[in-house]
């Protein structure tokens, strides 16, 4: 029996859940999110909760089932809530700008790397060496800091790169004098 899937989902005030056939829609203040539910998985409410079942006990709806509580439960806590990766900027110039809707990054190359803000992301910049990613899909806001933080990985000399605010780098050390 899966153990994430059996549990509830536990849905907060305001928070509005429309399931129709195998289609789930979330409504919250911070927004609305979608998704199809996959072949064999049911989702019953229960007042303030949400349970999540299978039809059958193969390997395939075991999987899917707790797979879709942990997805409708990331809907949840993000239409009411939402989510935010940090990422830190370490490097004697680096430095990042938001331009218009783009984040315009200088880290160490010829030019400033230019990134698109995608659609239903926030992208906040507190000061030169921060980037504050926000949005209420969970999946887009961890997919587009690791598409920025792949501009310029941390190296592991110096430390110098983009990296996450709690990632650790682990440092090697350089060439020793003769």
């Amino acid at each position: 029996m899966s153990r994430i899937g059996t549990r509830a989902i536990n849905v907060p005030d305001g928070v509005d859940i429309t399931v129709s056939g195998r289609d789930i829609t979330v409504k919250g203040k911070k927004g609305q999110l979608d998704w199809v539910l996959p072949e064999g998985i049911q989702v019953e409410q229960d007042g303030q909760e949400l349970r999540v079942t299978r039809e059958r006990d193969h390997r395939e709806a075991r999987a899917f089932h707790g797979l879709s509580r942990a997805l409708i439960a990331n809907m949840v806590h993000g239409v009411s809530e939402g989510f935010s990766r940090t990422l830190k900027i370490e490097g004697v110039g680096y430095r990042a700008a938001l331009k218009g809707k783009a984040l315009e990054l200088s880290v160490g190359y010829s030019h400033p790397v230019s990134y698109p803000v995608p659609e239903g992301i926030t992208i906040d910049v507190p000061d030169q060496t921060t980037i504050r990613i926000s949005g209420i899909d969970k999946q887009k806001v961890g997919q587009v800091a690791a598409e920025i933080r792949k501009v310029r990985p941390p190296e592991p000399y110096k430390g110098k790169g983009i990296r996450y605010e709690d990632e650790r780098v682990r440092r090697k050390a350089g060439k020793a004098a003769a």
